[in-house]
């Protein structure tokens, strides 16, 4: 399945984050912080979207839909909804 994103929506593979702590304690899943990161898969036909496929994003904690494509989580956002990105 293809998804396309209209207008200024942006759509998000959430990353998952670590589910070990820096000392090594295994975290069980009712513990791990909802993520807030992710990579940009595809991006709407909207005017001045700051993102372009490929690029890795901090969102907005409760924000956008989401949806589960082939097995991975992914979130449709509002271009609003993205708080930076990343540059490693």
């Amino acid at each position: 399945m293809r998804i396309e994103p209209l207008g200024d929506r942006v759509l998000v593979k959430v990353i998952e984050e670590a589910s070990r702590t820096a000392s090594g304690i295994l975290l069980p899943e009712t513990a791990k912080e909802k993520p807030q990161r992710g990579e940009v898969v595809a991006v709407g036909d909207g005017e001045d979207i700051p993102v372009e496929v490929g690029d890795q994003v901090l969102y907005a904690k409760y924000s956008g839909t989401e949806i589960r494509l082939n097995g991975t989580e992914h979130l449709i956002l509002d271009v609003g909804d993205i708080l930076a990105k990343i540059k490693e």
